[in-house]
């Protein structure tokens, strides 16, 4: 039927142009509507790959028009304060309010279902007490690291330059001054913007080794170690793995890959950049850790460690296995989770690869307490950290800091219109367009980004205080709360098993449910 409306209106409007335009010349005009519509309607019909359009000339085009716009409908008229994803309402006005310094004060009550399955919560104290402004960095560094780093317990998650505009990496950067915490790199390589601001910097290493690459795109000592011993650069971070896309080399699309992206990372230019998704520095969990070894000698003794999302569990522990045989240890271990973000990846790994962040902080703390190497090694938890109570959560179940990524974006612009592989992002943040980009004023959202990492340390050691401790290291797994089935809220200790000191030593005793992964386990292969 509507195919042959078409060519009814396009047949009898073509005459009737025609017939009336011997009588009235003027009429000619409403040609500049009926040859585009005739030519759309022709082109839907016999040349458009699409179903729809076959069926519904022009007028089809009214189904993917409003199909374009249906993420923005769904922000801003459907969804209301808890149900957004992956960051809700309430969750990214938290970070706005608190980036402007506003008190993030709410009225009339939680809008939470506190019922809810997955509900977390904490219990408060009849004795609160004040939790040390002392607490609220921490010493990263073991006995084999010269330059230890004093760390703030918030810092802004690996994000790398091209990913991110320039003003947006500049912004955090100099936000991280202000706030006097670190910035990390991510594996696009260190760039003029992320030293623009004086921001200490956590530089990450990852399978593309871009900024210390060879032409072949193997590890390059000379050049790591001319980068690493710049003054800003506190720490050095290995990248085997990213929540957002675990066992998956990084993605930069070619519409972002300019020249100066191209120099900085060593590649070429207006060319899809997809890191190895595997080093080629080293193959075993021994040659990760004689890689340690070389980054820290190269750095003057400034601490090294690793990043990875939680996948096998076996192989993980084959890294610990390592670390007993040698008596080499990484000074830090950066624990991502599987819901954390990334400009781009493919929709199955993030949708469905790894462990979540609460997950892989319970297993590599009971994986390091249990090989005795706990105390030794700093962990670091990343993945959709928020609040002051997400902190609370993430450092119970055995974090000693956390990252956040998306939320320091939130900070200094972002509206998570969702477009950040495509270079059109309308905020500036994550394109590489100088006319979109040059909307982030680094001048004040770098006083943004430091409002809100202040905010959210100083909510975090309020809520310390508020359970009734003195200092973050008082907590632990049977603190949080997690709401289960039947109505029942359940601390963390319940709900995983925790082991003692030393455990997995004592190979006739390995609690079962670690026992087939530990004797899998091996320190010379993953």
């Amino acid at each position: 039927m509507v195919r042959r409306i078409f060519f009814a209106i396009s047949g009898l409007g073509l005459l009737a142009i025609i017939v009336v335009a011997f009588f009235w010349p003027r009429i000619l005009w409403l040609l500049i509507l009926w040859v585009p519509y005739t030519a759309v309607g022709l082109y839907d019909l016999f040349l458009s790959g699409k179903n729809v359009l076959r069926n519904y000339p022009v007028i089809g085009h009214l189904r993917y028009g409003l199909e374009f716009i249906s993420p923005e409908i769904r922000q801003y008229f459907i969804e209301t304060n808890q149900s957004g994803r992956p960051y809700n309402r309430q969750q990214r006005n938290l970070v706005e309010e608190r980036s402007q310094n506003k008190p993030g004060y709410q009225p009339f009550g939680t809008q939470y279902d506190i019922n809810d399955i997955g509900y977390n919560s904490a219990n408060h104290s009849l004795v609160p007490k004040k939790a040390s402004e002392a607490d609220s960095r921490i010493r990263f560094g073991g006995s084999e690291c010269k330059q230890p780093y004093n760390a703030s317990r918030l810092n802004i998650s690996a994000m790398s330059f091209g990913a991110l505009s320039p003003n947006a990496i500049h912004a955090l950067n100099a936000g991280a001054k202000i706030g006097n915490f670190a910035h990390n790199t991510g594996e696009g390589g260190l760039s003029p913007y992320h030293l623009a601001g004086g921001g200490d910097i956590i530089w990450q290493i990852g399978t593309g080794y871009f900024g210390c690459r060879t032409k072949d795109g193997d590890f390059d000592p000379d050049s790591f170690k001319e980068k690493a011993n710049l003054p800003a650069v506190k720490m050095i971070e290995i990248k085997l793995s990213q929540g957002a896309k675990p066992s998956h080399g990084g993605v930069l699309p070619a519409a972002k890959v300019d020249e100066e992206i191209a120099r900085i990372r060593g590649v070429e230019p207006h060319r899809d950049v997809i890191s190895p998704p595997a080093h080629t520095a080293f193959s075993t969990p021994e040659g990760l850790l004689e890689f340690v070894v070389q980054l820290r000698e190269l750095s003057d003794g400034k601490p090294v460690g690793f990043k990875l999302c939680v996948g096998k569990r076996s192989e993980f522990m084959a890294i610990c296995k390592a670390m007993i045989k040698t008596g080499t240890l990484p000074d830090f271990i950066t624990v991502d989770g599987a819901e954390g973000g990334t400009g781009a990846a493919p929709v199955e790994f993030s949708d469905r690869l790894g462990m979540t962040i609460n997950e892989a902080l319970v297993f590599v703390r009971n994986c390091l307490t249990g090989s005795g190497l706990r105390d030794k090694i700093r962990i670091i938890g990343s993945g959709k950290v928020i609040s002051g109570f997400d902190m609370v959560e993430k450092v119970a179940l055995g974090a000693d800091t956390c990252n956040a990524a998306r939320t320091m974006l939130f900070a200094i612009g972002c509206i998570q219109a969702v477009r950040c592989n495509t270079n059109t992002c309308p905020s500036g943040v994550a394109t590489q367009d100088p006319k979109r980009w040059r909307a982030v004023d680094i001048d004040v959202r770098k006083q943004n980004v430091a409002n809100y990492h202040d905010q959210t340390v100083e909510s975090f050691l309020d809520i310390v205080g508020a359970m009734g401790f003195s200092s973050p290291s008082d907590l632990s797994p049977s603190d949080i709360y997690r709401r289960i089935a039947d109505e029942m809220n359940q601390p963390y200790s319940r709900i995983y098993n925790y082991i003692e000191t030393d455990h997995f030593l004592n190979n006739d005793a390995i609690h079962p449910d670690f026992k087939e992964d530990w004797e899998k386990a091996r320190a010379e292969h993953f």
